[in-house]
């Protein structure tokens, strides 16, 4: 019987790359549950040469993407460089019904043409950050269309509506008397469900999908399988460093904005919240980010480690040399300088008659009314060709101007 034991404890005996592939795994994670099932499953996956199989469901109800939802993306490469396969599901079934998770209403379900347009741009844009040959695209209708309402009313016979009542947003409605409908108790079901199609070996989800991510241990185990560890990850803060970063607010970066705009943006966190964003948001490893945040403590610029994270963010979606175009452009706008790509537009000009700055600054839209322009001049925030205009009385007449209007706003006009 020791002697068992003793070979079963030497076959656990985690490796340096299994202690390495948990470091990364609980790297700037929230919660890995049940942390010491993973571990068996690196050590086995290890032993077997078989890599294991991770899970991220994601339903394609906004085709746009910013930084926030990257942070499960990068855990997720970081997985995928470690051997292991990403399952990237479309969920175009569960779309239909709509995620009621941190909802306190019903959420309109997708029609099948949004559906497939979201997720084929939602993919594209993921993309930039999966490694390709080491993830499975699939979508839960291949399953979920077959399943039928025999299925499905098998299916929800393996949970009860007093544990559904337990999920914060439907106990909250329930109690505010919000309704609920009988479709959304089907949501978490659904999701769980895949699980138990995929066979996965990990979900990883936001902190918010905590509930749905142990719905899928609960089915693997109802229907025979082994249970799926799951980790959750932080909602990451947006350049406010208050709020989780959310196009609502308006304190995001998109992953399609341009190089110059992705820097600059970057560039704009305070100091505390850049550490936050090396930890989530980083590929640099923990052990050189400690040393870079150390040599800050000595007394190095903090600017130096922050248009370090810019650029890797900016090469990440663009690239290296974008990146370094950012950081040039960057630098000119703040002597002043002119930015080498701005927009263009001819601007007519009344019988020919040359026109006041304020009147053009507003039809070239560069302010909202020429008093606004007048009192922009008063403040020195005002450039013509790179040169501060003092005076309100500036008429220009044909030509091509370069006009600026405080730090960002450019426009290269021709006057005819």
């Amino acid at each position: 019987m020791n002697e068992n034991n003793s070979t079963e404890n030497k076959q656990l005996e985690p490796s340096d790359q299994v202690k390495h592939a948990m470091q990364v795994t609980l790297r700037g994670c929230d919660e890995l549950i049940p942390q010491e099932d993973w571990l068996k499953k690196l050590v086995r996956s290890e032993q077997t040469g078989t890599p294991l199989r991770i899970k991220l469901g994601l339903d394609p109800t906004a085709p746009d993407i910013h930084l926030g939802h990257t942070v499960v993306l990068n855990k997720l490469r970081q997985l995928q460089d470690l051997g292991h396969t990403v399952i990237f599901l479309i969920g175009d079934f569960t779309s239909l019904i709509g995620d009621p998770s941190g909802r306190n209403s019903t959420r309109p379900p997708l029609t099948a043409e949004q559906i497939k347009l979201n997720a084929e741009t939602y993919y594209q844009q993921a993309g930039k950050i999966l490694d390709p040959e080491r993830t499975e695209i699939r979508y839960n209708s291949e399953w979920n269309d077959q399943l039928g309402a025999r299925g499905m009313i098998q299916l929800a016979a393996r949970y009860t509506v007093a544990r559904m009542m337990e999920r914060n947003d439907f106990h909250d409605r329930f109690h505010a008397g919000n309704s609920i409908s009988v479709h959304e108790f089907l949501y978490p079901l659904m999701q769980g469900y895949d699980s138990v199609a995929l066979k996965s070996d990990m979900e990883l989800g936001g902190t918010d999908q905590k509930f749905n991510l142990l719905m899928g241990r609960h089915l693997q185990q109802e229907y025979g399988q082994e249970p799926q560890c799951i980790l959750t990850m932080p909602l990451l803060e947006g350049l406010d460093g208050v709020e989780k970063m959310s196009k609502s607010k308006g304190n995001y970066i998109g992953v399609t904005e341009d190089a110059n705009a992705m820097f600059a943006k970057t560039l704009s966190i305070s100091d505390t919240l850049m550490w936050r964003w090396y930890t989530l948001l980083s590929f640099r490893g923990e052990a050189e980010i400690a040393a870079l945040k150390a040599e800050i403590e000595a007394g190095r610029n903090p600017k130096d480690a922050k248009v370090a994270l810019a650029k890797e963010i900016t090469a990440r979606f663009h690239s290296a040399a974008a990146a370094d175009a950012a950081e040039q452009d960057f630098i000119n706008r703040s002597k002043g300088g002119i930015p080498d790509q701005i927009d263009e537009r001819s601007l007519p000009l009344a019988d020919g008659a040359p026109v006041g700055i304020g009147a053009l600054l507003k039809q070239a839209g560069l302010t909202a009314s020429s008093g606004e322009a007048n009192r922009l001049i008063d403040g020195g925030g005002v450039r013509v060709d790179g040169n501060v205009i003092s005076d309100k009385g500036l008429k220009l007449g044909a030509g091509t101007y370069v006009l600026q209007v405080g730090k960002r706003k450019f426009l290269r006009a021709t006057l005819a």
